[in-house]
């Protein structure tokens, strides 16, 4: 590495905190990622268990309630799992933004469980737990603060640019056929 000067047109927004819709996006992507895991997997036992007792199963209102129970379950084990495991979810990890203790270090796994436990609680009294994202500086929702956590980005675009590029360079560029599509 070289320790040359940056263009004036350079950005990174690694280590800074993250933008409220960065994490409103990673969110809907865990949701959307989360929900269809757990859908596989309630269809798998299902699956297991018709074959196995030869008796077909059906999801009513009665096992509503305990299904709900095992979903709720399940949601607290996959965003706290993944923020104790490697400070990121599915969603995080997309768009390039992980948990790290309120003074930038990495964050230990108890503090992912603590995050993962009081997540629930920012969504009461119509999202007033997330008000911080708005009007704090360093964008923390009321988990972050119990936690001692925050959510930076933590990909460097520019960075994997330049990794792109260099790829490019030792290949070649693609012939005008290729990159346009045409072919004879």
């Amino acid at each position: 590495m070289s320790a040359r000067p940056r263009p004036a047109g350079w950005v990174s927004l690694q280590g800074q905190y993250a933008g409220t819709a960065s994490r409103l996006l990673a969110y809907v992507i865990d949701l959307v990622v989360s929900t269809a895991v757990f859908t596989l997997a309630v269809a798998g036992v299902s699956f297991v268990i018709e074959t196995v007792t030869r008796h077909s199963i059906t999801w009513t209102t009665e096992s509503g309630a305990v299904t709900t129970a095992v979903f709720v379950a399940w949601e607290f084990f996959y965003f706290g799992y993944s923020w104790a495991a490697s400070g990121k979810t599915v969603g995080m990890a997309v768009l390039g933004i992980r948990v790290v203790q309120a003074d930038g270090t990495g964050a230990d796994a108890w503090r992912g469980v603590v995050r993962a436990l009081v997540f629930p609680f920012s969504f009461l009294f119509l999202g007033l737990g997330f008000i911080g994202l708005l009007v704090q500086g360093q964008r923390q929702a009321l988990h972050d603060l119990v936690a001692g956590t925050a959510v930076v980005y933590a990909w460097d675009a520019r960075a994997a640019r330049l990794r792109f590029l260099a790829r490019e360079a030792e290949t070649g560029p693609a012939p005008a056929a290729q990159r346009t599509g045409r072919t004879g």
